[in-house]
């Protein structure tokens, strides 16, 4: 009898436990979005603590194969998160890697979540390394094809390795294995990027110190699509590298490089 009611136990559990993390995923993040300024900055740090104890348990608990629905939902979770710039002016973006420690775990070929990742981390968290190191991982499940496009990732990486760590020769590597990944395809996409990842290497190899690769790199976080705070800031920085930005009538950026490197 116990092995005849076995094969329905089984997908049972599972959906009480996927329904338990979708109820569990919104509870806490909303109290986040709703403090706003009203709450004191002591009440949030406590709600910080206890949206970090949910996303440890997030990332240990069995998934029962449904791996990439609990990562689809912390990546919900956390666009609501970086979202909130109220309460991140308080608080920081500290809980921004914890995030990718539960999605790049459950789903490594999440190409979405590695712009993120270097935004949300690198950039406002201040914390390169783990962005760095949580990229490193999720790459040992990455091919030149599978997931399609994942060359980019090969480029946030190397973002990361030249703008905020200032280590060009790990950046060299990252942009030389983005251009060869990208070179297996023949579309116009993927040869843009092959060419400039291979220029960006150049430069790197030829001057550590290159102003040419750094705005290159500040270039490529101006086109991800950002937030205007990010726009702002890379315009910032390539201008202090003596280059300049200038706003096509559609919408673009043109990055007019300085005379000498």
């Amino acid at each position: 009898m116990l092995l005849s009611r076995q094969p329905f136990a089984t997908p049972l559990v599972a959906c009480v436990c996927i329904l338990g993390v979708g109820l569990i995923q919104f509870p806490q993040l909303q109290k986040l979005i709703n403090s706003k300024q009203s709450a004191s900055l002591e009440t949030l740090e406590k709600e910080i603590k206890s949206e970090n104890i949910r996303l440890n348990f997030l990332q240990k608990m069995p998934s029962f194969g449904y791996d990439n629905f609990i990562a689809d939902l912390v990546y919900l979770n956390f666009s609501q998160y970086f979202g909130d710039d109220e309460v991140r002016e308080k608080t920081g973006y500290s809980l921004s890697p914890e995030y990718f420690e539960v999605i790049l775990e459950r789903d490594p070929r999440f190409l979405p979540a590695y712009r993120s990742l270097s935004i949300s981390t690198s950039l406002y968290a201040a914390m390169p390394e783990r962005a760095i190191a949580l990229s490193e991982k999720g790459l040992k499940s990455l091919s030149p094809s599978l997931p399609e496009k994942s060359y980019y990732v090969w480029r946030y990486k190397g973002t990361d390795e030249l703008l905020f760590l200032g280590n060009a020769q790990a950046a060299q590597q990252s942009f030389a294995t983005a251009a060869n990944w990208a070179s297996n395809f023949s579309d116009a996409e993927s040869q843009l990027i092959a060419n400039s990842s291979q220029r960006t290497a150049k430069f790197l190899s030829q001057n550590p110190h290159s102003k040419y690769a750094q705005i290159s790199s500040w270039g490529m976080v101006l086109n991800y699509q950002v937030d205007e705070r990010t726009r702002k800031r890379a315009i910032r920085q390539i201008e202090a590298l003596g280059g300049k930005v200038i706003t096509t009538p559609e919408g673009t950026h043109k990055i007019i490089f300085p005379p000498k490197d």
